[in-house]
């Protein structure tokens, strides 16, 4: 889609390239906090790319800025395929470039899933490992089945002290 170019009306000439970004941005109805982010990662691949105009600019430079994110600052997978969507919105749309295929990019990778609840076996030998208030400590809070039922033992004794005093 081609926007129509809005000249600056102080020099007469065309809109700076983030403002450029910035209007396709807004058109397409992005939200303010992607606007942001996107006018930061592009202007961060300028930057990292010595103030070269990003239209005298291709593959080559895109997959050295990506390889750079993932392999030197260690960024996130997450924050790598930002950067990449960014960039890709400023060539496809802002100046109307398709990149071809980013071979030789270093993918950063992502870390491995861990497993959110332990099995009975694995707490279990968590609990042999732990001694006194730890232990103690632990049985209540990962909800042991002897702490628990002693719990509920005590809990339904206190209720019935509340609801017949004369029981206690």
């Amino acid at each position: 889609m081609q926007l129509p170019a809005v000249a600056d009306s102080s020099t007469g000439s065309q809109p700076k390239l983030l403002d450029r970004v910035r209007q396709h941005l807004r058109v397409k109805h992005y939200s303010i906090r992607t606007e942001q982010t996107y006018v930061d990662w592009i202007r961060r691949f300028i930057l990292f790319h010595g103030k070269r105009h990003p239209d005298s600019m291709g593959e080559e430079e895109v997959g050295g800025f990506l390889t750079h994110l993932a392999a030197d600052k260690h960024v996130a997978a997450s924050t790598q395929n930002q950067a990449l969507s960014a960039l890709l919105f400023l060539y496809q749309n802002v100046l109307d470039r398709k990149l071809d295929f980013l071979d030789n990019v270093e993918r950063a990778k992502r870390p491995p899933k861990v497993p959110v609840v332990l099995t009975p076996g694995e707490t279990r030998a968590v609990f042999v490992h732990l001694k006194g208030d730890y232990r103690l400590m632990a049985e209540l809070l990962y909800g042991h089945v002897k702490a628990s039922l002693t719990c509920r033992r005590q809990i339904r004794f206190c209720n019935v002290l509340r609801l017949c005093p004369s029981f206690g």
